[in-house]
């Protein structure tokens, strides 16, 4: 499968343009069957206050961003997998959308929230699932999940070949770290990282798609729009033999792990 990140510099509050901006690029990613967006690409990240957050979010099912990524979706037979800011109510979410040619498939809220996130959003409440795209498997996180372990272990242990990580980097080593998580569970990671300064805020970019073990296949730019897509042998991901005698999750002894829970 043909798979990749679509990299861009959101604009705080101002939806309309940054799906022009998204609309501008997708061609560039005609040939992919999963693309992966930044977090919160609908509405920019640094908010001034949670009133201003409210005011640039946007309920799933009435959504102009959702809408115009299902349109483009059928457009060009391809999953996208972007970060939003989500209403439900009185609450906010971190979110993140997989969008299919058919329509919404699947939804995932920030677990781990980072900084003045937590001013802002709700803890994310629909655990981790995992969606069958029929070619894969793929699950979600969201930016600074990336730095638990527990969760892209229990994303893989659900039988994902692909874990789609829409995120706002500012971490200098955030990049080092998700390949080591790819080639501990055997997973093609894709972080599709914003780049920019918002209201003090410095994002990375550098957006990375990285194998199963462990190696780095792609990395864009720290400061600018890039699209890339790569082939990745989906095979790949499900072989979870490290030597003809170790498996990475039959070899666990969750016995000797309690300290976890």
């Amino acid at each position: 499968m043909k798979a990749g990140f679509l990299q861009f510099r959101p604009e705080l509050g101002n939806r309309d343009r940054n799906i022009a901006k998204i609309k501008s690029l997708l061609p560039d990613a005609k040939d992919a069957g999963l693309l992966v967006l930044p977090e919160l690409a609908n509405s920019g990240y640094n908010f001034l206050s949670k009133e201003h957050a409210f005011e640039n979010a946007e309920e799933v099912s009435k959504s102009v961003f959702v809408d115009f990524l299902i349109e483009e979706s059928g457009k060009y037979n391809l999953n996208i997998v972007a970060g939003m800011n989500e209403c439900e109510g009185d609450k906010l979410y971190n979110s993140a959308v997989l969008i299919s040619p058919e329509g919404l498939a699947g939804k995932y809220r920030k677990i781990h929230l980072f900084w003045n996130e937590k001013d802002i959003f709700e803890k994310g409440d629909l655990g981790l699932p995992v969606f069958d795209l029929g070619y894969c498997k793929t699950g979600i996180l969201i930016c600074f999940d990336w730095i638990f372990p527990e969760v892209w272990r229990i994303l893989a242990l659900k039988g994902a070949d692909v874990i789609c990580h829409p995120s706002n980097l500012v971490l200098p080593y955030a990049q080092q770290a998700v390949p080591v998580q790819g080639m501990i569970n055997r997973t093609f990671n894709i972080t599709a990282n914003r780049y920019g300064t918002e209201r003090g805020v410095t994002f990375s970019g550098k957006s990375i798609i990285s194998d199963p073990f462990g190696k780095t296949i792609v990395t864009a730019a720290p400061d600018k729009d890039e699209v890339r897509i790569v082939e990745l042998d989906i095979a790949k991901a499900r072989d979870k033999m490290i030597t003809p005698r170790n498996h990475v999750f039959e070899d666990r002894i969750p016995e000797e792990y309690s300290q976890l829970v």
